[in-house]
């Protein structure tokens, strides 16, 4: 996360200086890592292969500790009214209706056969699935969240994971945006009043802690 100003980290820092912490049964969510924000073909590109890559290095380890795997993809039938209001809003979503190969997955992110594919049709990856009850059944406490747009669906999810009971861990390097403004902006937001913003480097040293205490 980038360095923000002083005036405004003390600003925030009173009212909002809270910390959550790795709870002890974690899940990792891979949010919206469709070809459409990948193929400079496509209205949705965004230049976000940094975020993938450390998605993929991130899943790598969640593996390694054995943590479930969740995925999300949007998906909207012919015409979209399954969108509602989202669909009318938002005109490139078109490029998520079924059969629309920009929907598919983004290069090298293809599931495992036991790894959770949640379809959904706005932005939480809560809101209209199973997630929530899924992740209670299971016994998880813990959401790492990685994905796609920072300022969308991945904030959208962190909202809703701590509404939910769940720790929110969004890992700033595995997550993109269009620009680098609400992308920085809306991790400040979110580390300042909904989950922790952590690096790369800290939820691969906490997954590999997890692997260490399996074996």
């Amino acid at each position: 996360m980038a360095k923000v100003t002083q005036d405004l980290s003390a600003s925030y820092a009173v009212p909002f200086g809270g910390r959550l912490g790795f709870g002890q049964a974690p899940a990792l969510i891979l949010i919206d890592f469709a070809r459409a924000y990948f193929d400079e073909r496509c209205s949705l590109y965004a230049a976000v292969e940094g975020a993938l890559a450390s998605a993929l290095r991130i899943r790598e380890a969640a593996r390694r500790s054995r943590v479930p795997v969740i995925y999300t993809r949007v998906q909207y039938q012919a015409g979209g009214v399954d969108g509602g209001m989202f669909f009318r809003k938002v005109p490139a979503l078109r490029h998520f209706l079924a059969g629309d190969p920009m929907g598919d997955w983004a290069e090298g992110l293809d599931p495992a056969e036991d790894e959770i594919v949640i379809t959904k049709q706005y932005a939480s990856a809560f809101f209209g699935t199973s997630l929530a009850s899924m992740l209670k059944a299971t016994g998880v406490d813990t959401l790492i969240i990685t994905g796609l747009t920072t300022s969308g669906c991945v904030r959208a999810t962190c909202i809703d994971a701590i509404s939910f009971g769940y720790i929110p861990i969004v890992v700033a390097d595995a997550c993109g945006d269009r620009h680098p403004s609400p992308h920085e902006a809306n991790l400040f937001d979110m580390n300042a009043k909904y989950g922790d913003v952590v690096s790369e480097t800290e939820v691969i040293e906490y997954l590999s802690n997890i692997a260490a205490r399996s074996a």
